[in-house]
């Protein structure tokens, strides 16, 4: 490359800008797209340890250098058995953190985490944030209002602290009321779909309201299964039912959806071989051709005991790429913790592209989506 006198993070800064398309090397010849590491970066979503960061720090580097696209925090580090501090330990604390995060690229750093309420939320009333009800107490209740209140309640906890993804509502139909990870822990609002939907679209207006960008789960649904996909195979071969499709075809139809996150759950009448976050006939053909979702999927984390069982960490990354998946979400938090996790992700990826094993158009799709929904971000309206 000629000697632009612009050091190399610099000139990495500019190309994701879209503002150095006069320097050699920079984008790709013929249109406005970065280089393929940094499409590849943008697609992975990545947890860390670490309560304040520094450039030291692994994941400084994988944002500056890497182009991450987004962190997932969490309060708890699973990995060593919840000795360790992980990202939230108060609100200031995670305020300076978000805060540092974001400031490391001109670009928007997607910040996500799971704040349904109830039991699932990371950022709870012993770390001093404001309590909230779970889904089944607001279905249950079933007044609207005060299911936009609380939903406006953890809307504005997020934005007060600096995230901007909340991977929340579940809108799983409790189809199984002994599902031991959706009914045991509240996280639907109804065995009906229609109510589903209902408080799904006050809980996403509230958040839109504020600014927060927000995540339909588990999709194709997990609310019928008998298994938690946390720890290993499920098969809803035998409960799933078609009516668990019905809040995704509307809420996609009425223009409300942000993101939707993948379910690790298999169902061989929807797919033979492989669980819907591994599915193309699943996340290709329901969702986006039948249902229509043009936006943003995302993968539950990849390292969950569905996947990781059966399926090597490369592996895997290809089959999600092939399905349709967008942003891979890679959190860290399972068994054994991984500083190098997102270097390997994007080698690997990069490396299967430049083999043409995945193709870079596919690539440069989900770079779209993503640079799409971080537009929303930048002009609030858009949501």
């Amino acid at each position: 490359m000629r000697d632009t006198g612009i050091g190399p993070r610099a000139l990495v800064s500019l190309c994701v800008l879209g503002l150095a398309g006069l320097l050699s090397g920079c984008l790709n010849s013929n249109d406005d797209t970065p280089a393929l590491e940094v499409q590849v970066g943008q697609m992975l979503m990545v947890g860390f340890r670490g309560t304040e960061i520094t450039p030291e720090d692994t994941i400084w580097r994988d944002i500056e250098d890497r182009h991450l696209g987004g962190v997932i925090l969490f309060n708890r580090d699973v990995p060593s058995g919840f000795e360790l501090p992980r990202n939230i330990v108060s609100p200031e604390q995670v305020t300076a953190l978000n805060s540092t995060l974001q400031s490391i690229r001109p670009d928007t750093l997607l910040i996500a985490v799971d704040q349904e309420g109830g039991i699932i939320r990371r950022l709870t009333p012993a770390d001093g944030f404001p309590d909230s009800p779970s889904h089944a107490e607001l279905g249950e209740q079933d007044d609207l209002e005060a299911t936009r209140a609380a939903a406006g309640g953890i809307a504005d906890t997020l934005a007060t602290h600096g995230f901007n993804i909340n991977f929340a509502p579940v809108v799983d139909v409790n189809t199984n009321p002994d599902n031991p990870v959706i009914a045991r822990w509240g996280r639907s609002f109804s065995a009906e779909p229609e109510v589903v939907t209902r408080h799904a679209r006050a809980y996403i207006d509230a958040h839109h309201q504020r600014g927060i960008l927000t995540t339909l789960k588990h999709f194709p649904g997990h609310g019928s299964s008998s298994e938690d996909s946390h720890d290993g195979f499920t098969d809803v071969t035998h409960s799933w039912d078609p009516l668990e499709l019905e809040p995704y075809r509307t809420l996609i139809d009425e223009d409300r959806v942000d993101l939707v996150m993948t379910a690790h759950v298999y169902h061989q009448g929807l797919d033979h071989q492989h669980p819907a976050t591994l599915s193309r006939p699943i996340l290709q053909g329901l969702l986006r051709e039948d249902l229509g979702h043009t936006g943003v999927v995302v993968s539950d984390d990849m390292q969950m005991g569905a996947i990781v069982q059966f399926y090597g960490f490369e592996e895997a990354l290809e089959l999600a790429i092939h399905a349709g998946n967008d942003l891979l979400v890679l959190a860290n938090n399972a068994d054994v913790y991984d500083p190098t996790l997102a270097r390997r992700a994007i080698e690997h990826i990069v490396a299967r592209v430049e083999a043409g094993a995945i193709s870079e158009r596919r690539i440069e799709r989900s770079w779209r989506r993503i640079q799409d929904l971080k537009q929303r971000l930048d002009t609030p309206d858009a949501s």
